[in-house]
């Protein structure tokens, strides 16, 4: 079985050639090395590396330069501004790069875009051209996923962190799974995915964090386990668990079957992603 978790992010310290424009909860680095030392620890054998928008942006080179450092262990995903009158030509060079795997929209972060905003429709009608997944950060607007859903049939959209808002630090919130059914309601779109990273986050009980296998449940049988993809989203989750702690309960629980597990650890990545790690 291939490990592979569905979302990292790694970054140099704030420097003037690469200056951060934002702070991502997480130490003062995660360089690809230690991300890798990171996945060796915990049995990962590949992940999918997010350029991290709250540091970098819309610019992916530090992500591009772990990826040749350490060939065959990361796809790549790149945030994409729907804002920008020539993105669809960013995206069209974007898949044309080694190692890319999908983009990203933040429709929900400190700099949110309006999902009306016209230049939407032109990110995902590029994706679908390029046969990019579309990595969605949605938390409170699930409902506007869906109608991107019904209006792009072409276009895989792939909802980041169970489409929850998440914590960045201790407790989680009272009620972590509240829009569940928002959630779930996307399920009779085809062409649509769920990230279920970061959901050891949402967990009011300590490791191994048995809360979270009902709402997950919830999540598999609605969805189907071939459309759900497991992660940590790490660094996010720094403040609240380890590395090793986001990826054990998955690993060892008796909440899936093997075949479950195969899938949910990789399995439905591969075939999202059209990409699966080598060289470890």
């Amino acid at each position: 079985m291939l490990v592979i978790d569905s979302q990292v992010h790694a970054y140099e310290r704030d420097r003037p050639g690469r200056p951060w424009a934002g702070v991502l909860a997480g130490p003062p680095e995660v360089t690809g090395d230690d991300m890798v030392a990171a996945m060796d620890a915990a049995g990962v054998d590949g992940a999918l590396l997010v350029s991290p928008y709250a540091m970098y942006r819309f610019d992916a080179s530090y992500a591009l330069e772990v990826h040749a450092a350490h060939p065959g262990r990361f796809g790549l995903v790149k945030p994409v501004d729907p804002t920008d009158p020539a993105v669809a030509e960013s995206i069209a060079d974007w898949a044309a790069r080694d190692g890319t795997v999908a983009i990203r929209i933040m429709m929900a972060h400190g700099a949110s875009i309006d999902p009306d905003h016209p230049g939407i429709g032109r990110v995902l009608e590029a994706a679908a051209r390029h046969s990019l997944p579309v990595n969605l950060l949605c938390w409170g607007l699930l409902g506007e996923a869906g109608r991107l859903a019904r209006a792009h049939p072409d276009t895989v959209l792939v909802i980041d962190h169970l489409g929850l808002r998440q914590p960045f630090e201790p407790p989680a919130p009272p009620a972590p799974f509240a829009d569940l059914p928002q959630l779930l309601s996307l399920a009779p779109h085809e062409n649509v995915r769920v990230k279920i990273s970061g959901a050891c986050t949402l967990s009011h009980e300590p490791f191994p964090y048995p809360d979270i296998w009902d709402p997950l449940r919830r999540i598999f049988d609605g969805f189907g386990i071939g459309r759900c993809l497991w992660g940590t989203d790490w660094t996010r989750a720094v403040n609240l668990l380890t590395y090793e702690e986001g990826v054990a309960p998955f690993v060892r629980t008796e909440h899936l079957t093997d075949g479950e597990r195969a899938e949910l650890m990789g399995g439905a990545l591969q075939r999202v992603y059209g990409w699966a790690p080598s060289g470890r």
